[in-house]
């Protein structure tokens, strides 16, 4: 029976058997370093998953697994740049420790080997098939990140706008990743398209509650600074959603503080009492539910039987459950 601990070992292992060349050390470092910062690697994860809903020969799929992942932590190590941050997970960023121009290269180089990955995973149809989904959510991943870029100095946007953003820029690469690894499986298009959904909806829910947990979670359990959104002035669905329903004097006291300074006393502590009057954690917590009611609507459809299933439902409730 598979577990999620033993399939991330296995992802572990086909890393480690497959490491990036030495030389010229300049570029491949910085690589191996921002594969070090701790992430959960989530995405290679769902994929086996996937994969393991059809067929038990799970290290047909680690190949695709890996360029998952390589092209993940290719978008971080990018974003952070664009974003200008210091910091990834507590440790300085890979343009902050080394520089800009080593950044680009060797997010580039990641990019590439990510390719080079999946071109091993099977027959050509199958490469094929998986290339035509991965470029698919690549180029939206790209189109989910202007956006994003966009919003920074956009001062009417809209919900609506903000939803269509997270799910390009956090939910198709998980719903990718799930179709990707029903097809390396021989799923038919229905299940396949099953498992895209579900991840996308889930990504949507998993972004909604990071939302959240920003603003309202535990310090001690979140793993950073509750209130960094608020600080940053970023418009989150909490923003956008008192903006579009509170009253006027709130719309206008809130759009006062999205323009004062990262510093300004009493200003996260100000922006929740007005998201407390206009019950937005309520509001997040139902919005954030029917996303999720909707995605394993589409977990159940897959026709596989349900104790198959067990592991990877089990897997995404508690990523859409958690505090941290």
């Amino acid at each position: 029976m598979h577990n999620l601990p033993s399939l991330l070992d296995r992802i572990a292992a086909y890393a480690a058997e497959n490491p990036f060349p030495d030389t010229p050390r300049e570029l491949y470092e910085p690589c191996d370093y921002m594969l070090t910062l701790g992430g959960k690697r989530l995405r290679p994860a769902l994929l086996l998953l996937a994969y393991k809903l059809f067929a038990d020969d799970v290290e047909r799929a680690l190949p695709v697994a890996w360029a998952v992942e390589l092209f993940h932590n290719f978008t971080l190590l990018h974003d952070d740049i664009m974003d200008a941050a210091p910091l990834r997970r507590g440790r300085p960023t890979v343009h902050t420790r080394w520089n800009t121009t080593t950044g680009i290269l060797s997010g580039d180089v990641m990019l590439i080997h990510a390719y080079r990955h999946l071109a091993t995973t099977g027959s050509p149809d199958l490469v094929a098939d998986l290339v035509r989904i991965f470029n698919r959510v690549a180029i939206e991943v790209c189109e989910g990140q202007q956006y994003d870029m966009n919003f920074e100095s956009r001062q009417d946007v809209q919900l609506a706008e903000y939803i269509r953003m997270i799910e390009l820029k956090t939910a198709v690469l998980l719903g990718g990743a799930l179709e990707m690894g029903a097809r390396c499986a021989g799923a038919n298009s229905a299940d396949r398209e099953h498992l895209y959904q579900f991840g996308r909806l889930a990504g949507i829910a998993f972004q909604i509650q990071d939302d959240l947990l920003d603003t309202y979670g535990d310090p001690a359990k979140f793993g950073k600074q509750v209130g960094g959104d608020i600080m940053q002035n970023k418009k989150t669905w909490l923003v956008l959603k008192t903006l579009e329903t509170a009253s006027l004097a709130d719309r206008e006291a809130l759009n006062h503080w999205m323009h004062t300074p990262q510093n300004e006393p009493g200003k996260v502590e100000a922006v929740r009492a007005i998201f407390d009057r206009n019950s937005i954690p309520e509001l997040v917590g139902a919005e954030k539910q029917r996303y999720q009611t909707e995605a394993f609507g589409h977990l159940q459809a897959v026709q596989v039987p349900e104790t198959r299933k067990a592991v990877l439902k089990k897997t995404v409730e508690e990523l859409l459950e958690r505090e941290q």
